[in-house]
């Protein structure tokens, strides 16, 4: 029964023109347009960033989802850049570690207003740079000295005089005392002015003998009390030479301190480190006064200043200027992230201080936001966890990685843990935000704002308007040609082919700005004032060639019939489908041939593809679609007596997706029905069990990829694609194609039901009369093709009962 042909689609339905009817008629050129100071359609995930640096409560951190390429780093910096924290209550501090006097393997961490830590490190400096010369001035002048001779010549004077007694009481008992300079002693028997020898010695009486004996013995009792007694003098000496030294320095440590206490008086922590440096300096003060270079080497193995280091102090974090802090961490591991402990090397010693810890990217950002890549995160060993412990417990402790790693008792810093105030955002995909939910039962608790970017927005005449602005952003940024009119409507079409619809536009907004900085390059190429629609359309020329090979090398396939492809004449149980191949960076469509046989059985849909493994989950599942189809049309009260085997022909990779569906079911039914099927139609779409047409993805990609075919085949006026009526709104196609339309030399037909597509490609009546209660009727008119088919499958039950 011949039917009514459907009307294909007008030209004006294949592709949408952007009018730009909401800017001004006098807006000639990006030149004219303010640029926008925040990404274009993401009022969603910026109110999520809002409400989440309002929070001060622990745990209100961000996860921001989207694909790389939305601008969720940019929108998200432009958003923290325009307003300052708001609702936080908070303010910025500086952050230094200084020495622990009482203990030196557990630093001191000092917290000043912020911008005000090198000051006081400075502040240090000077002062300890003046003391260094101002102390050896104090201990270098007469009144110094005529002080230190004193107390000196009361020790000597006390020591002579002690001497002098026992020197007298010798020579009375004829006994010689003789004392060195190093603290040696001899006691001599005198005969007269000369020393007994051995000789004169023996010859004096045994009383004169026993006499001087015990003299000596008594005597060296006597001077060993004289000995120590010295020793408690020299004590009570060096007791008093130190007070003085003190003194001495106390005096001048008064003078110098003074003001620099009183600066620092209203911070407690600083008021009492400086007390205690005061205490340690005068404990300490050979570092001051010592002459061998040698000896204070290392105190003094600074990399920048002649002081000692354990007066240093290391400023961790400056926060100047007095704006939130906010840090992109592009190398988040371990060390960069919480900070580490170096070591110094000084003539084979190796040691580390507090001088030597240096920060991380949390002590930066403290007081403010840091922004990290969720999958660099969790790539790096140890990095996630201790960003937890550190959220969990607001406080950063700088802990080194290698003791925490392996365990090992080894001696090392200790410093005190830093107060932690800091929002984390953290940007990743939706992929990687499935996991932490499923895997790690902490991440809600401390993650608990989504930030969720839109891939697309709603196209209207004010959205055009802003999206021009968005365009005038990026030119202005940049400091690119400025675009004109046209060249502005050709970015936000080419935006919405990006995203696949006529009434949506891409917010993948380094699409637009790359298409940006290559059409500035060809503007610039042929010395030009402005970027024109011509310079647009030879960048996205440009961009086709360099990706294009794959393409180029399947449709050579079909230039040298490597891939057989008939795109005239008409074939039973044979259809062009349409696909899409995609590599990293490019996406094409090519016709596929889908084949049908059919042999006496018992009514089952074999798919090839499944069979060998090449078929994807969703392919098999569109088959098993059209097979319960199928049977609800033909087999309601008998079994079909035939079975079928379907196949994409010369497919050697992987087949998925439920697309070819309508293709393969048109298929089979030419195969049942023996009517030849149009090959100068390709057909996509899927379909569901009530055979209504569903759509499908890569619409434009699979109609330019047949016509591209029918030029090289062969082009004739009849040539067209079936597609799915509620695919016309995704249809944004080439230039060519359109015109094509618009002539009369190739025709897209858009269906509601897969009856409309077996009528397109036979030229006959289906058969199918669609019901709004049943969907369809079980009885088939005889000429139409499922009658055809129906009264051969008749005839094959009653040659085989067992079909029954």
């Amino acid at each position: 029964m011949p039917i009514s042909p459907l009307s294909p689609l007008s030209s004006d339905q294949l592709y949408r023109s952007s009018e730009l009817s909401g800017l001004e008629a006098d807006c000639k050129s990006t030149k004219h347009l303010t640029p926008l100071d925040e990404i274009v359609g993401q009022e969603r995930a910026q109110q999520a960033v809002e409400f989440a640096m309002s929070m001060p409560d622990k745990g209100y951190n961000i996860y921001a989802i989207g694909r790389n390429g939305l601008g969720k780093r940019t929108m998200v910096m432009r958003y923290l850049n325009r307003h300052e924290p708001n609702g936080r209550g908070h303010s910025l501090h500086d952050w230094c570690y200084v020495i622990n006097f009482d203990e030196a393997r557990v630093p001191k961490v000092l917290k000043l207003s912020a911008g005000s830590g090198i000051e006081f490190k400075k502040d240090v400096e000077k002062f300890i740079i003046k003391l260094t010369k101002a102390l050896p001035l104090a201990f270098d002048n007469e009144m110094y000295y005529s002080s230190a001779e004193k107390l000196k010549s009361q020790l000597s004077n006390r020591q002579e005089s002690a001497l002098k007694g026992l020197t007298k009481e010798a020579k009375d008992a004829s006994i010689s005392l003789t004392i060195t300079a190093q603290g040696s002693y001899e006691l001599v028997a005198m005969k007269g002015e000369e020393a007994h020898t051995d000789v004169t010695f023996k010859a004096l009486t045994k009383k004169k003998q026993d006499a001087l004996e015990t003299s000596i013995v008594d005597l060296e009792s006597k001077l060993r009390v004289i000995v120590r007694q010295f020793t408690v003098w020299e004590e009570e000496y060096s007791d008093k030479q130190q007070k003085q030294d003190e003194q001495v320095a106390q005096d001048v440590l008064s003078h110098l301190m003074t003001k620099l206490k009183e600066k620092y008086s209203a911070i407690p922590a600083v008021k009492g480190y400086l007390g205690a440096m005061h205490k340690d300096i005068l404990d300490n003060l050979d570092l001051f006064l010592e002459d061998n270079e040698e000896q204070l080497a290392l105190s003094y193995a600074s990399l920048d200043k002649k002081m000692p280091r354990r007066y240093q102090v290391n400023v961790l974090v400056n926060q100047d200027g007095g704006k939130m802090p906010i840090i992109v961490e592009e190398s988040p591991n371990y060390h960069s992230i919480f900070g580490y402990i170096e070591n110094a090397t000084f003539k084979g010693t190796i040691f580390s201080d507090f001088s030597l810890i240096r920060s991380g990217s949390l002590h930066k950002a403290n007081g403010g936001v840091l922004m990290i890549d969720a999958a660099k995160v969790l790539e790096q060993p140890y990095v996630w966890d201790g960003l937890k412990r550190a959220l969990r417990s607001r406080k950063l402790s700088l802990s080194s990685l290698e003791r925490e790693v392996t365990l090992s008792g080894t001696i090392s810093l200790d410093p005190e843990a830093i107060p932690l105030d800091v929002k984390i955002i953290l940007f990743g995909d939706y992929q990687t935000y499935q996991l932490l939910q499923h895997y790690d039962p902490e991440f809600n608790e401390l993650f608990r704002v989504t930030a969720d970017f839109e891939d697309v927005m709603p196209r209207t005449e004010k959205s055009e308007a802003q999206y021009a602005k968005f365009i005038s952003s990026i030119v202005h940024g940049n400091k690119m040609l400025h675009c004109d009119r046209n060249a502005i409507k050709r970015i936000i079409e080419f935006s919405s082919r990006q995203a696949d619809d006529q009434n949506k536009l891409s917010l993948h907004s380094a699409d637009i700005a790359n298409l940006l900085r290559e059409s500035n390059y060809c503007a610039r190429a042929v010395n030009a004032n402005m970027i024109r629609a011509s310079h647009v359309e030879q960048a996205l020329h440009n961009h086709e060639m360099r990706v294009c090979r794959l393409k180029d090398n399947v449709m050579e396939s079909f230039i040298t019939g490597t891939t057989l492809i008939s795109t005239k004449d008409h074939v039973v149980g044979q259809v062009n489908a349409l696909s899409v191949i995609a590599t990293s960076d490019h996406q094409f469509g090519a016709p596929n041939r889908i084949t049908a046989t059919t042999a006496f059985g018992e009514g089952k849909v074999f798919d090839i593809e499944r069979k060998v493994d090449l078929g994807g989950s969703l392919h098999s599942k569109g088959v098993m679609i059209l097979s319960a189809y199928l049977a609800s049309l033909l087999g309601k009260t008998a079994k079909i007596p035939l079975t079928t085997h379907i196949t994409f022909e010369q497919s050697y990779g992987g087949v998925d997706g439920d697309s070819a569906t309508m293709a393969e079911l048109c298929a089979i039914v030419s195969s049942f029905s023996n009517q030849a099927i149009r090959q100068d139609v390709a057909i996509t779409g899927s379909m569901n069990q009530f055979g209504e047409a569903q759509p499908i993805g890569g619409v434009n990609e699979k109609i330019e990829g047949f016509f591209d075919v029918c030029t090289i085949k062969g082009r004739t006026n009849t040539q067209g694609v079936i597609i799915p009526k509620t695919n016309v709104q995704n249809l944004m196609l080439r230039s060519d194609i359109v015109e094509a339309v618009k002539k009369g030399k190739f025709n897209i037909w858009a269906i509601d039901h897969v009856s409309q597509a077996i009528e397109l490609l036979t030229g006959i009546e289906s058969g199918i009369n669609l019901d709004s209660k049943s969907k369809q009727h079980d009885e088939h008119p005889a000429d139409s093709v499922l009658g055809l088919a129906q009264a051969r499958l008749s005839e094959l039950r009653q040659t085989s009962p067992a079909a029954t």
